[in-house]
């Protein structure tokens, strides 16, 4: 579409927002940049754009007449794309996109586009270390907090972009089309957004939806969504397992990562040859493996990354040991299958810390994780009782209810003793307590690290 000129809509202050406001001033277009929250001024708003760029700006209520200019509606990621505002503009046959297809439009170069309900983060940002180690042009964008936006005004056919792409950001891709798209996994998240789980996967399985034999999208094996969608995937599937030896594609077995091609397997190395632990970890990294491999990258070149690359914060990370107990911070996860993985990392007695924003989410499978290894449940927010009562019908029992996150830490160093673990993994959203998971998980590190080492 040839923006110069035309009417766009902006709905949402926010960094995709003003990142968008951004990109549609270097086209030529007119934006118009809309947020409903009228505790914001106008002059705040003005201090978010990007230096340089201008935008019409309209709090609360948008007028009709300016409705009936609008040419393109450019959504942020928060905004739902079910509701009467949005549907007015389908009807009078406004095309509807979101920050990453209108990026995709102005971009040039090469795009990897990473989703799943968990895991984008870490593999998102592995694979952009390995493409930055091989190709001179690459930039790492998306959800993991860099607006796409900023980044393709200044793309060239040379580069590499690594897109971590939400649900909410698929449900408004157009003729979004990467050379390699992920879908990592898909469990239960969002469904007060998606509202059913056939919505939501089918928001993730958007991410390939443009794409033909000629490009690949990398599933993994062992979740029975994305193994289901293989067979209807319009891309070449290249598949990841940490459950069973494949014929094609890259497989663990016991400690050994292996890549099988024809049914001829290659070790490729151990997993305690890499910094990051638990087997969602490994499955992100056959993840990345397979995303470089399809990219032209060298083995050599990826294990020499992989083996370097440490942690995401917040994402089952190391932060210290005080009085004999290992304190790590999982803030990241944000919904049970998640916090499954932050569970399933730890090999020792814990102290789990959990609780928060409800999104509708079950939590029997996470509770039937714990395989013994939970000494103590401490809860908070607004899920605690429901959390409570689902770990008692599993017959956990030593399970303490905190009003504020300040007790429920306090509780977690005292029921914590040398040889254990202290395990933030909430399970839940921030939102109520905090204003993200990173405001939570920075938190938590500061209180472990103020702590001295002796009582």
């Amino acid at each position: 579409m040839d923006l110069q000129g035309k009417n766009v809509l902006v709905v949402g202050s926010g960094l995709s927002g003003t990142g968008a406001v951004a990109a549609l001033c270097h086209a030529g277009a007119r934006p118009l940049l809309f947020d409903e929250n009228e505790k914001l001024t106008i002059e705040e708003v003005q201090g978010k754009l990007v230096p340089g760029t201008t935008a019409e700006i309209v709090i609360g209520a948008l007028p009709e007449e300016q409705k009936a200019a609008v040419e393109l509606v450019v959504l942020s990621p928060g905004v739902p794309t079910d509701t009467a505002f949005v549907e007015d503009f389908r009807k009078r046959g406004v095309k509807i996109w979101g920050e990453i297809e209108l990026a995709y439009e102005l971009g040039k170069g090469t795009v990897i586009a990473i989703t799943g309900t968990n895991g984008k983060t870490t593999t998102t940002s592995l694979v952009g270390a390995i493409m930055a180690a091989h190709y001179k042009d690459v930039d790492v964008v998306g959800n993991i907090g860099n607006p796409y936006t900023l980044t393709a005004l200044d793309a060239t056919e040379e580069t590499v972009t690594v897109a971590e792409i939400s649900s909410f950001q698929l449900e408004t891709i157009d003729r979004f089309r990467p050379k390699v798209s992920a879908i990592l996994n898909i469990t239960p998240d969002h469904l007060n957004r998606h509202h059913t789980m056939e919505n939501y996967a089918a928001a993730k399985e958007a991410v390939c939806r443009n794409q033909t034999k000629e490009e690949t999208c990398v599933l993994n094996y062992e979740n029975s969504y994305t193994r289901a969608f293989g067979e209807r995937c319009p891309a070449r599937v290249v598949w990841f397992s940490s459950e069973r030896k494949l014929e094609n594609g890259f497989f663990l077995e016991g400690e050994e990562i292996f890549q099988a091609k024809d049914g001829v397997a290659g070790r490729l190395m151990n997993i305690h040859d890499m910094k990051l632990v638990g087997v969602c970890n490994v499955e992100n990294v056959m993840a990345a493996m397979a995303a470089a491999t399809a990219c032209g990258v060298p083995m050599e070149e990826i294990l020499s990354v992989i083996r370097a690359f440490s942690p995401v914060e917040h994402r089952i990370e190391f932060v210290a040991t005080k009085r004999g107990v290992d304190y790590y911070n999982d803030s990241k996860g944000t919904n049970p299958d998640a916090a499954i993985q932050g569970i399933r990392a730890m090999d020792r007695p814990t102290v789990l810390l959990g609780g928060g924003y409800d999104k509708q989410s079950e939590y029997d499978e996470w509770i039937e994780a714990f395989d013994g290894k939970v000494k103590c449940l401490v809860l908070i927010g607004q899920t605690r009782e429901k959390i409570a009562a689902c770990a008692r019908s599993h017959g956990i029992q030593n399970i303490v209810l905190a009003d504020t996150f300040e007790e429920a830490f306090g509780v977690c160093v005292e029921k914590a003793k040398p040889g254990d673990a202290v395990l933030l993994s909430p399970a839940c959203a921030s939102w109520g307590m905090f204003p993200n998971y990173e405001v939570r998980g920075q938190m938590f590190k500061e209180m472990v690290n103020r702590m001295e080492e002796s009582c």
